[in-house]
């Protein structure tokens, strides 16, 4: 997590009072201080602990608050992967609960808290907020900086876990096509990133492939729209980005040796341009090719965004007609799925389990039925059975839609091997014994991943200097006249 680019722009700051923002951003709680977002200016500290709390868990009061984080008693710890941050953060038990804590200059902490509950608000996927903790001093008196409290991203993981276990060698290239989805619809809802890298999501897989999770906001900003120079600047940070942090697996040998490092941060750089072109281009068709028109909207589909409405105008002489989509929220399988069955899943892992649920429409000859009630069915006789196949000790570890999708893909190679179909509870136990151990991370492999995390740790309040936001901090930096490397 790097600093925010030169001359983040916090002076020319949108707030919601003079712009048209997306409705639900307006409910977004506010932490802000009276001095906040004012570059010199340093938030005041608060002399007592204060909790600003999305979300009350009142064993929250219980913690050593007086304590750095790097100093809080191991049984308080939950021993997950980190992923490389310039901060202390630690993963803390609270009660049921499991949260990342991370130490930051108050100003910052504040400001991240704000972000992350709008995101929040409009369904976009980043980690959730749960407090923001400020006035903490040690049992002598002396300022401790403030904390950063998210809730722990069940079944996610750093990309640094995902490269230490025996993951396929298209891996770089999937994590790749999910951060390239995730940038694409940051920057839809018109959120300028500042700070792209590998290091600042969370992934989930998602299928076959995988979902990324926006972890890390401190360099962000929320505009009704962004420019091109804004959008082109986070992708050419992200390329950057990308091939210095696989270059630093390959050095460690966690990289396969035929993985070209550049040419994975150029896909990005295509990926993120061929989607954004399918979802943002204006189409001409001729008036007797509006068949085209249901051919673009199926296509969106197909890529996971809903269409919310289509801007039809037709040229003056009649013969043509321009067609721009407005796309919305991603997730038109997922939330189908959600409606038929109440599972909330990745995208890809709901299309799988849709096309489940059609074949057992189809081999029970139900094809007449209303859906609905050929789901409550599906989930009660198929899904529902496997999922509680789970071992206890990997429930944890898979989520039950990801184990049901990677049952069926294991179902179906034992099959072609054997040459017939193989009844579900053999291939889920098959599974069970040979594929699921995969998902354990070796301990020694596990002290290793946060060990590396640790390492990058500079938290240090000059280095955010008096405002919080930055040594390099310019407001008077254009990002439209940058001129974007090759």
């Amino acid at each position: 997590m790097g600093h925010p680019m030169p001359g983040a722009p916090h002076s020319r700051l949108v707030t919601m009072e003079n712009v048209e923002f997306d409705p639900r951003l307006v409910q977004a709680t506010s932490v802000k201080s009276a001095d906040e977002g004012v570059p010199g200016r340093k938030a005041a500290q608060p002399k007592a602990l204060k909790i600003t709390a999305a979300s009350s868990n009142p064993k929250m009061f219980t913690l050593p608050w007086h304590k750095p984080l790097s100093q809080w008693p191991d049984d308080l710890l939950a021993n997950l992967p980190r992923g490389i941050s310039r901060h202390v953060v630690r993963f803390v038990r609270v009660g049921n609960d499991v949260y990342a804590m991370k130490e930051i200059t108050q100003s910052v902490a504040q400001r991240e808290y704000e972000l992350l509950r709008q995101l929040e608000k409009i369904d976009v996927p980043s980690v959730k907020p749960i407090a923001v903790v400020t006035g903490r001093h040690d049992r002598d008196g002396k300022p401790l900086e403030a904390m950063l409290v998210t809730e722990h991203l069940k079944f996610s993981l750093p990309y640094r876990a995902l490269f230490a276990r025996n993951l396929r060698e298209d891996t770089a290239d999937r994590l790749i096509d999910a951060l390239a989805v995730l940038l694409v619809r940051l920057h839809l809802i018109g959120f300028y990133w500042g700070d792209v890298s590998l290091s600042n999501v969370l992934f989930l897989r998602d299928a076959d492939c995988f979902a990324a999770v926006l972890v890390d906001a401190e360099t962000g900003e929320l505009y009704p729209q962004l420019t091109e120079g804004q959008r082109e600047y986070d992708i050419d940070l992200a390329r950057t980005n990308i091939i210095g942090e696989l270059m630093d697996l390959s050095s460690g040998k966690l990289l396969p040796d035929d993985v070209d490092e550049v040419e994975v941060g150029n896909r990005l750089v295509d990926r993120y341009h061929s989607l954004w072109s399918a979802l943002t281009d204006v189409e001409s068709f001729s008036p007797d090719e509006m068949w085209k028109i249901e051919k673009r909207v199926n296509k969106l589909n197909e890529l996971g965004f809903d269409v919310d409405e289509l801007e039809m105008n037709t040229s003056e002489d009649g013969n043509r007609v321009r067609v721009r989509p407005r796309v919305v929220d991603a997730g038109y399988a997922s939330r189908k799925l959600l409606r038929l069955t109440g599972l909330d899943v990745q995208e890809n892992q709901a299309r799988r389990l849709l096309n489940d649920l059609d074949a057992y429409r189809t081999s029970t000859w139900r094809q007449g039925e209303d859906l609905e009630i050929v789901a409550t069915d599906w989930m009660r006789e198929v899904f529902e059975p496997t999922v509680r196949m789970i071992p206890a000790e990997y429930r944890s570890q898979i989520e039950p839609a990801q184990f049901f999708h990677e049952v069926l893909t294991h179902r179906w190679y034992l099959a072609e091997k054997v040459g017939h179909d193989v009844p579900m509870a053999e291939a889920v136990n098959s599974y069970i014994d040979t594929v699921l151990p995969q998902y354990k991370l070796d301990a020694k492999v596990m002290d290793a991943i946060n060990a590396d995390a640790d390492a990058g740790v500079v938290d240090d309040e000059d280095s955010y200097g008096d405002d919080g936001y930055g040594s390099d901090y310019n407001p008077d930096y254009d990002p439209d006249a940058a001129v974007w490397a090759s």
